[in-house]
């Protein structure tokens, strides 16, 4: 993968475009959704992607985070942080499938009803499965064209809407939403901006990782950030009252300012835009499975390729796991999500730290300014953000239980799985 394709993946890993912002207007209102979207890039996105940066262009091996949490802090912590992150993918990659689904019962409902709706879900994992097959570069090269495609119903909306506007008056920006809810709207901006890490895992699949890696980084943050922003201001600025807006209300927006021709292209963008998440997330999750087997933490099984280098027994393993999950409704459950990320996340900022200390030689392309100091004082607003997300989720329920004693669980079946595994191994 060049930086292009890389740029496209990790796009779709962290936003595929404004899809999801929806709840975000709906529980603040447009102006503080605006500044919500504006302010977390520096407090969320920036710190994560220098970290990102500087530790994918220093260690740029197969599995990404993985590797660098292992080399910093051992096997034991490389494994909860494996572990970590692959139980937030199921609550996570269950959503693209789902939102898929969504957006097709718009155009025609009655091929979603039922069972009908998991059987195109289930398509759409065995349509990821079988692109991924195919290796990293299409993956990427596939990610660019999504999002052109996806895009441009948006580039439309944003031009028509602003016509109309005319630079006169604020439309709906300064009203304020009946029911506002600030501390979800948050969590939900937090989950539509991370994700940051994900395009680390096949660093031995992208063309000259060291340079590439850290312009990607910046260049995504960039990109989402403004794909957020725009379409959010230019549908304020026309008159769509913020109380409107919930799961798949632009397709509404859509056909409000511009007609219906606009509403069903923005309908098949919603569609691109589960599809689009889901495949290079199959990439980038499938690869931890197949680093870890390299270490003896998961059977070698995991270690096989097919001709292109791709582990597909890795990938194959976990998609059934992914399909597994489909018929649940984690729509919800973002809560749960940031809490298992966010634990992962902190551990790769540890690592950051602990790299410059022990191995304050290592070469290092790009670097996290500010010395030590900055390699710890970049950490500090995600942790705080993800102290957040714990104090947020108190009051979720996962499977009957407390979303933060659920999370609990996961974690303590983490330990018992590494001391099964190095048991094994050994």
């Amino acid at each position: 993968m060049r930086l292009l394709p890389l740029i496209g993946a990790t796009y779709f890993m962290v936003a595929g475009g404004p899809y999801g912002l929806e709840d975000i207007i709906g529980k603040a209102g447009y102006g503080r959704a605006l500044l919500l979207l504006a302010v977390i890039p520096f407090l969320w996105s920036l710190p994560t992607s220098l970290m990102v940066g500087e530790l994918a262009s220093a260690i740029p091996a197969e599995g990404g985070y993985y590797v660098w949490v292992r080399r910093a802090l051992g096997r034991f912590w490389g494994f909860q942080e494996a572990w970590l992150s692959l139980a937030a993918s199921v609550f996570d990659m269950a959503l693209y499938p789902v939102t898929f689904v969504l957006y097709l019962s718009r155009v025609a409902p009655s091929w979603t009803e039922g069972y009908r709706g998991t059987l195109w879900a289930l398509a759409v994992v065995v349509g990821c499965v079988l692109w991924n097959l195919k290796g990293a570069k299409a993956v990427g090269e596939g990610s660019v064209a999504m999002f052109c495609i996806l895009l441009s119903p948006f580039v439309v909306l944003i031009v028509v809407a602003l016509w109309r506007w005319h630079g006169h008056g604020t439309g709906a920006m300064l009203h304020p939403v009946t029911n506002a809810d600030m501390t979800g709207a948050i969590s939900v901006t937090l989950w539509n901006y991370m994700g940051w890490d994900n395009a680390s895992t096949v660093a031995q699949e992208v063309d000259n990782p060291q340079r590439n890696y850290p312009l990607a980084m910046l260049g995504s943050v960039t990109l989402v950030a403004i794909t957020y922003i725009l379409p959010l201001a230019a549908v304020g600025l026309v008159g769509i009252a913020a109380d409107q807006f919930s799961t798949g209300a632009w397709t509404d927006a859509a056909r409000t300012i511009v007609g219906p021709a606009l509403g069903l292209a923005v309908v098949l963008g919603g569609m691109i835009n589960g599809a689009g998440m889901f495949n290079p997330l199959v990439m980038s999750y499938t690869r931890v499975p197949y680093a870890m087997a390299e270490d003896g933490l998961m059977p070698r099984v995991f270690l096989r390729e097919n001709r292109r280098g791709v582990p597909w027994v890795s990938i194959l393993f976990c998609a059934a796991i992914w399909a597994l999950a489909l018929r649940f409704s984690f729509e919800r459950l973002i809560s749960i999500d940031l809490v298992l990320y966010g634990g992962a996340l902190l551990l790769e900022f540890v690592a950051l730290a602990v790299l410059r200390h022990r191995e304050p030689k290592l070469a290092r392309p790009f670097r996290v300014p500010g010395g030590m100091g900055g390699a710890i004082a970049v950490g500090v607003c995600p942790a705080l953000l993800i102290a957040f997300a714990l104090w947020a989720a108190r009051g979720e329920h996962v499977l009957g239980l407390p979303a933060l004693l659920f999370a609990a669980l996961v974690g303590a079946t983490g330990v018992a799985v590494y001391a099964v595994a190095e048991f094994l191994r050994r």
